[in-house]
């Protein structure tokens, strides 16, 4: 299975804080049967580290975008990001979105950034330049999804990652159009509405992350960094939360991550 949705560049995955850096990272992932990683763009700045990152290693992927609680550290240069999101290896635009659950920046910010990013993402579909979108969105659905239903983007070409609503929000999510990826977060005791949007949505909608290096998954919670390696973790859990045979769900995560995102 792939990790579609860790931050490889991260501080967190140097030698000194995780053992033999991203090789050794990468080598646990494998191990446990997580075979490659999604390592996500944070700002246009990192979005060539997110690049080399993906060259200097076999089934490692990436993308490119500004997330929201970076939107106030301008200025962004989108031909950086288009730069990179023409490269084969970069499958996706994102991480974007809003996020409520923060004072800083201010809304205002984020929505600026957030609709010139999607304008940008718009043009360039238009250009031919088409991938789907990984979406952050942190007690937000409802500013949020008006913002993508009113782009001309396709909603099923959207994933909100880490979701961390409960079973209201993922029918928002649902009635949009888009998917919905899981972090460690559906594991923990306390995420109850997680978990029972974990049990409506659609097999064909459902995909899984880490979020790495934050998050990791019970009986590891509290652990940091997490690794990709623990995408296993959760994604069993979920499969028992569903009430479907391991290899059954394995198989529906892997097809929804060709489909979505072009890598197997």
């Amino acid at each position: 299975m792939i990790d579609t949705h860790c931050h490889l560049t991260f501080p967190d995955f140097q030698p000194d804080r995780s053992p033999g850096g991203v090789p050794g990272v990468l080598a646990r992932a494998a191990a446990q049967g997580v075979d490659g990683c999604i390592t996500i763009c944070t700002t246009t700045q990192d979005a060539p580290n997110v690049l080399a990152m993906a060259r200097a290693h076999p089934r490692v992927w990436c993308s490119a975008g500004v997330h929201p609680l970076y939107a106030g550290e301008g200025p962004h240069q989108w031909e950086i990001m288009r730069h990179v999101g023409t490269d084969p290896l970069c499958v996706a635009w994102g991480e974007l979105g809003l996020d409520n659950h923060y004072k800083e920046p201010a809304g205002d910010v984020q929505r600026a950034v957030l609709e010139d990013q999607l304008a940008h993402i718009e043009a360039w579909q238009r250009e031919g330049l088409i991938k789907p979108v990984v979406v952050h969105c942190r007690e937000a659905f409802d500013d949020l999804i008006p913002i993508l239903a009113a782009s001309s983007l396709a909603p099923e070409r959207f994933v909100f990652h880490c979701f961390t609503g409960d079973e209201h929000d993922m029918r928002k999510v649902l009635d949009f159009g888009a998917c919905a990826s899981f972090t460690g977060v559906a594991t923990y005791r306390n995420a109850a509405g997680v978990q029972r949007a974990a049990k409506i949505i659609p097999d064909d909608r459902v995909m899984i992350e880490t979020d790495a290096p934050f998050l990791s998954p019970d009986p590891h919670r509290g652990t940091r960094p997490c690794e990709p390696w623990m995408a296993n973790v959760t994604a069993r859990h979920i499969a028992h939360l569903r009430g479907r045979p391991w290899d059954e769900f394995h198989q529906q995560i892997n097809e929804n991550t060709r489909r979505f995102f072009g890598v197997a």
